[in-house]
């Protein structure tokens, strides 16, 4: 997910990592042409973290920017929780499928967290219908499944208009894919997370004391949607 502007964060460790990422090259420039699913982000995170310690409930947190600019608050969000990030900024439902068996199968996880698909109503990628961001959900959801994963799926984000691609009108198809995610969840014995309803507006956008530019959550917004998905997690984990 692309970045324009600056959000407003506060003065903290996890403040400063953020501003860090938010300033870092694009996934292009860190990963090269030749790495569309961006297979190389964490390729050298995942052979240093140690396999889960004997009770350890670790659980994955795969999306884009959303997610990964979330990890640098877990420390004072989810203190002392076995929460690994692993959100790469722009990307869309078809390059996280691609990296799942790397970047989530692979850490052992008691369960995975996934917020993922706005990207792909941005287009970042190519033009997706939503059958197709439900197909690649879906795909990501089997495959946490057959290896013993639980999941919890996050609603998409509010947002009424993409600043680096306006006019799409995302907000009814944003909440049009979360109905669909909530009936997924219901039928296949995942848990649904609703961080959509409290932070959006009137126009189903994003809230703008969440977002400064409509998309990415401010701290104040990683704090209302971080205990809806603890919540979440802790269900899945039941």
């Amino acid at each position: 997910m692309r970045r324009h502007g600056l959000i407003q964060w506060r003065g903290t460790a996890a403040a400063a990592a953020v501003i860090g990422l938010l300033a870092a090259p694009s996934l292009a420039a860190q990963t090269g042409p030749d790495d569309w699913a961006g297979l190389r982000r964490y390729r050298q995170a995942n052979a240093d973290l140690p396999p889960p310690r004997p009770g350890e409930r670790r659980v994955v947190f795969m999306g884009d920017s959303i997610t990964e600019a979330w990890a640098a608050f877990f420390g004072t969000l989810f203190p002392g929780k076995a929460y690994v990030g692993r959100g790469t900024s722009g990307q869309t439902t078809p390059q996280m499928v691609l990296r799942f068996r790397q970047d989530v199968i692979a850490l052992k996880p008691r369960v995975v967290v996934i917020l993922a698909g706005t990207n792909d109503i941005a287009g970042n990628t190519g033009p997706s219908t939503l059958e197709m961001i439900e197909d690649n959900i879906a795909t990501m959801c089997e495959l946490a499944r057959v290896n013993g994963i639980r999941v919890v799926l996050v609603s998409v984000l509010p947002v009424f208009d993409y600043p680096w691609k306006q006019g799409l009108e995302p907000a009814p198809k944003i909440v049009a894919l979360n109905a669909w995610m909530k009936r997924y969840a219901a039928a296949h014995a995942a848990v649904y997370a609703d961080v959509h309803t409290p932070t959006a507006d009137p126009r189903h956008g994003m809230r703008p004391e969440y977002a400064s530019d409509g998309v990415h959550p401010n701290e104040a917004g990683y704090r209302v949607i971080g205990p809806v998905v603890e919540v979440a997690i802790r269900a899945a984990l039941r």
